[in-house]
């Protein structure tokens, strides 16, 4: 599985790479390259550390250090845009490459991005937490708060600030009183239309896979291991409520943001899965479910030497795929190859 993570990584440059600062086209085969996607570009940082983390080869660190350079040159030589979930997204991505560089620079433009947004989406509407983006600062949802929540109890751990454990704690508990049912599935969101509604509707695995995040972060920065049984509650709903013979299907219209979604799963649930007893019955689920949906993945996305995923892993990619969807193959593929190693990933 090594092997097979390899290839995805490698399979995103041959089917999306671009020349010069476009870095990646959006789609395959290339069309519409407009889009400046800051949040995608924001996990490909990420994907990108993962298998440096796995295979300790500087390739892979490089390509996270283009990546994050590539996303301040598309946005005018900023860090801030008008979407909180973006921006939190990309600091989680550089306090990780702090981590791996010891590069101070990394760690002040995470803590800068985190000041940013409490300054500009932290508001009481609805209860004090973070709102989704400065055009709505009165619609708060868990894509906003739940890397909120991970970033504050990260940052934490590499400064004494009580701001941000307080803060993180804050909205976790917004969150889980506002937006988590009794058997711990994750609504999107409220009040978007201004009618303090629920958006019930919007039933999709990243929201979930937020929340399991934001709960093994606050277990790592409290010692308090009630978010771990919240987080595997969370967990085991998803697949209840989401998954259908073994996967996660398609989300919404193909590709696009919806097609990053199960990634975001992917990628927490792997740090669950490292906080729990493998002898569990919740782990044993979980780790199968990985297994299960990867070897499906591996089986309808490869193609002689190279993988492109398609939205619906059990069956073939179409003729037109996003790289977002290309990530969410590599988020899988990444932790399967954690998982046969047994190795830990932070």
């Amino acid at each position: 599985w090594d092997e097979r993570a390899d290839v995805a990584q490698h399979s995103l440059d041959h089917f999306f790479g671009a020349e010069g600062i476009q870095l990646l086209h959006n789609s395959h085969p290339a069309g519409d390259d407009a889009t400046f996607n800051y949040w995608w570009l924001a996990h490909l940082v990420d994907a990108r550390l993962d298998a440096f983390e796995r295979t300790g080869d500087a390739q892979w660190l490089a390509k996270a250090e283009a990546a994050s350079r590539n996303i301040r040159e598309r946005n005018d030589g900023s860090l801030f845009n008008d979407y909180f979930d973006d921006m939190l997204w990309y600091a989680l991505a550089i306090l990780r490459l702090y981590d791996a560089t010891g590069d101070a620079q990394h760690l002040a433009d995470a803590r800068s991005i985190w000041e940013h947004v409490v300054e500009h989406g932290w508001n009481d509407t609805m209860g004090a937490s973070i709102a989704w983006r400065k055009q709505q600062l009165y619609y708060k949802n868990t894509p906003a708060n739940g890397p909120f929540v991970i970033l504050s109890a990260r940052l934490a751990a590499h400064d004494d600030d009580p701001r941000y454990l307080d803060r993180g704690l804050t909205s976790y508990h917004w969150l889980t009183d506002t937006l988590v049912q009794p058997d711990g599935f994750v609504e999107d969101g409220i009040n978007r239309e201004e009618d303090g509604a629920v958006d019930l509707h919007w039933r999709f695995t990243y929201n979930q896979g937020l929340y399991v995040g934001a709960a093994v972060a606050l277990a790592q920065a409290t010692g308090d291991r009630a978010y771990l049984d919240a987080a595997t509650k969370t967990a085991l709903t998803a697949l209840r409520e989401l998954s259908h013979d073994g996967l996660f299907r398609q989300e919404g219209g193909a590709g696009g943001d919806e097609g990053l979604f199960k990634g975001v799963y992917y990628r927490y649930i792997g740090t669950l899965l490292e906080h729990l007893d493998p002898a569990d019955a919740a782990a044993a689920t979980l780790d199968a479910f990985v297994r299960s949906s990867t070897d499906a993945l591996w089986q309808s996305a490869q193609t002689g030497e190279w993988l492109r995923a398609g939205d619906d892993w059990s069956t073939p990619a179409p003729e037109k795929t996003d790289f977002s969807t290309q990530l969410s193959a590599i988020m899988a593929l990444e932790l399967r190859a954690i998982r046969e190693r047994g190795a830990v990933r932070e």
